[in-house]
């Protein structure tokens, strides 16, 4: 009896780097398919996900585009964080190219909750813009979205980073705080307290893994400048 074509195993690529994306290699490879998550390196510790991992870009959409042909893969799945928009764009305009299948999985925004003091802006230089002078603010950014804030050198920055910079940031006032999110909103609150922070800023990533920051605003009632999706 022929294998039923919508079981059949497939060889899957999935744009990863998030929780998400690493749940859902480990239920599609349990369903049989062949999965390798391609992740970008921005961290020098990344947690793999099972399967094939691919580290590293592809040069551009052209690159995406000749990698899943030249590998075979009948389907791509775009589970990237919502704020990476170049992959995501790269792997509408690479499916466009190459023919394989892109299936976006794009978890939903955080809502805005009784307790919560969200200032809602588009940029990073309204974000920068929306502090008062003499704030001290947690900056949980990656490090690529620092410099709309250097030129702020009337608030003092409390930084998050996963990695450590190879060269010292530019802040006029800074303290730098090494290690991922928490996902106790009890050590994210004695944090913000340890280091004084009155403002935090931080994206509309939505999922759970960040969240605990969100909660522990909201328990010291701190102001949140939440910078939104597209």
């Amino acid at each position: 009896m022929p294998p039923d074509p919508e079981h059949a195993p497939q060889k899957v690529l999935i744009l990863g780097g998030t929780a998400e994306a690493r749940l859902l290699a480990e239920r599609l490879i349990a369903e049989g398919h062949l999965v390798t998550t391609s992740l970008a390196g921005r961290t020098n510790d990344p947690i793999l996900p099972a399967g094939a991992v691919r580290i590293g870009g592809f040069g551009g959409a052209e690159g995406l585009a000749v990698y899943l042909r030249a590998g075979g893969f009948d389907r791509m799945i775009d589970a990237t964080h919502p704020f990476a928009r170049r992959i995501s764009e790269n792997a509408i305009k690479a499916a466009a190219i190459s023919g394989v299948p892109l299936e976006q999985r794009q978890r939903p925004r955080w809502q805005k909750q009784p307790g919560d003091r969200w200032r809602s802006v588009a940029t990073l230089e309204a974000a920068a813009e929306a502090l008062p002078s003499g704030a001290t603010v947690f900056l949980a950014l990656g490090r690529q979205y620092l410099d709309a804030f250097v030129g702020r050198d009337d608030c003092r920055f409390v930084v998050r980073m996963v990695d450590a910079p190879e060269m010292p940031l530019a802040f006029a006032d800074y303290t730098l705080v090494l290690g991922k999110p928490a996902s106790d909103p009890d050590r994210e609150a004695d944090l913000f307290t340890a280091y004084g922070v009155t403002h935090l800023v931080c994206r509309n990533s939505g999922g759970p893994a960040g969240y605990a920051k969100i909660l522990a605003a909201r328990r010291l009632a701190l102001p949140v400048v939440m910078l939104e999706r597209d």
